[in-house]
């Protein structure tokens, strides 16, 4: 009978504490290095333990959770201060799509990094960092 082992020393990787690291633009592993080189370009490595971030694969995730998360928290404002105040359309304008660029533009690199932390935690898309080592056995031993 063979069993498969990891050969590493995070066998186990807590998922909220990935992406808590991640949201904090930080390495999810380790939590010191930053996980961006620039605005929303992931670091090839980590600068403090070496981990590997080039093979992630966010892609279009992030700006739809962002527009989701930023939809849910601003819309409701929007409808209670046209139906309280009913300001003019000009001053909606002017008011609410800066807002929403802004918290879009602020909360998009924060969301790209936990789902690339989450991608590490779950060992997705090439975040296997050791090959799984067989003890035992195999079919073509006798």
């Amino acid at each position: 009978m063979s069993t498969t082992e990891f050969n590493s020393d995070d066998h186990k990787r807590s998922v909220p504490q990935a992406m808590g690291r991640g949201a904090m633009l930080k390495c999810p592993k380790c939590g010191k290095g930053s996980l961006f080189a620039k605005y929303l370009k992931a670091a090839d490595h980590c600068p403090s333990c070496g981990e590997a971030f080039f093979h992630h694969r966010a892609d279009d995730a992030p700006p739809y959770f962002t527009m989701l998360l930023i939809g849910h928290l601003v819309f409701p404002g929007i409808f209670l201060v046209e139906r309280h105040y009913q300001p003019p359309m000009w001053l909606h304008f002017s008011v609410w799509i800066p807002l929403l660029i802004v918290l879009c533009l602020a909360l998009l690199p924060v969301v790209k990094g936990a789902i690339i932390a989450m991608q590490w935690a779950l060992r997705m898309h090439g975040f296997e960092t050791t090959e799984p080592v067989t003890s035992g056995t195999t079919d073509g031993e006798n």
